[in-house]
């Protein structure tokens, strides 16, 4: 009888474990589907992420410029900025920042100021270096390379708008084109890394750098023409690291030398026109005991190759030369007019050593 009720009783339980298991498959078949949530993983390499790698590299830098007196009101103030290069103190800039300064002094991202010297400056790329008192509390900043920068990649930039008040102000964007060609004042044409990021004045010799921190340009213009909006210009950082380098070294950056004056250009059509047996070139006229001079060109000669590379532009000249070495021997194909007789012009090649 005993083992009857036992029976009983587990026959009970297995009904009511069943019962329980299709009473929870049931209610969970009716109840309404609920979202899944998947947590956030957060996002690496931001903006403020290399921000806060970048900013510390970058000082502001006020100029100052001596009057006639004291109270004439002609002693003038500009600020702009600068990133460090290394802990003894080394800063590169643009040249326009510090050109015609009789004082300079540099403000570090804790707001010390300490003054400053110029190292060496190179208006031809508008670089310069400057120097502060160096100690192991300077951040140097880590350059990238900008070969490898692509149209639409994120960059921001960082420096001093408007001057101190704002210092290390960051802006956001894009690399908007790559090689851009534009002139200094003097005349020199060096290519450009265009961006959107915004740079106003106080932005020059301030970081343009990458999400990954990497400083990537040196901010040195911008378009501000009126109904122009988002185009600033930054020098590229393999071209600013040739440049530092010779200005630390020398005082100057050391350029091979053709030793002439561009005097000209020749298109296709004006060749056509005076049935010219070339196509395109660049007039020049040697400097009286260059290297130019002394291998044999003479004034209006139009160079065609450079080392059977052609020559089109003054531009593409001058960037086929200081591709070369200093000391180098290149082979230059011109023409030339004797008495400006096109008629009796001659296809000549000659042989140049250049000099820095």
């Amino acid at each position: 009888m005993n083992r009857e009720r036992a029976n009983g009783v587990l026959a009970f339980l297995v009904l009511f474990v069943i019962g329980l298991a299709l009473y929870n498959l049931i209610d969970t078949a009716l109840a309404p589907s609920k979202p899944i949530v998947q947590e956030e993983s957060p996002a690496a390499g931001g903006v403020s992420e290399a921000a806060a790698l970048v900013s510390p590299s970058v000082v502001g830098i006020t100029s100052l410029q001596k009057g006639g007196g004291i109270f004439d009101g002609r002693d003038s103030e500009s600020t702009g900025s600068g990133v460090i290069l290394d802990k003894e103190g080394h800063i590169v800039t643009n040249n326009h920042v510090v050109a015609d300064a009789d004082r300079l002094i540099v403000t570090l991202v804790n707001g010390e100021e300490r003054e400053a010297e110029i190292v060496g400056t190179d208006p031809r790329t508008d670089l310069a270096v400057i120097k502060i008192k160096g100690d192991e509390d300077l951040t140097p900043a880590v350059f990238g390379d900008s070969d490898n920068l692509a149209v639409g990649q994120e960059v921001i930039a960082i420096g001093n708008p408007l001057g101190l008040s704002f210092a290390r102000s960051v802006t956001a964007g894009v690399v908007s084109g790559l090689n851009r060609l534009l002139s200094t004042d003097e005349g020199f044409a060096y290519r450009l890394i265009q961006t959107d990021a915004a740079i106003n004045p106080g932005n020059s010799g301030g970081a343009l750098a990458n999400l990954e921190g990497r400083v990537i340009g040196i901010n040195t213009a911008k378009i501000a023409v009126e109904g122009f909006e988002g185009m600033g210009f930054a020098i590229p950082s393999n071209q600013v690291q040739m440049v530092t380098k010779d200005l630390l070294r020398y005082g100057e950056v050391q350029r091979p030398r053709l030793g002439v004056r561009i005097v000209g250009e020749v298109s296709p059509d004006q060749a056509k026109y005076h049935k010219l047996p070339i196509y395109h070139g660049v007039v020049v006229e040697p400097h009286a005991g260059g290297p130019a001079d002394k291998a044999g060109i003479e004034p209006f000669d139009i160079i065609t190759q450079i080392d059977n590379q052609k020559v089109t532009t003054s531009q593409e000249l001058q960037e086929a030369i200081l591709s070369k070495k200093i000391g180098q021997v290149v082979k230059v194909q011109l023409m030339h007019l004797p008495d400006g007789n096109t008629a009796k012009a001659q296809v000549k090649t000659i042989r140049v050593k250049l000099t820095k």
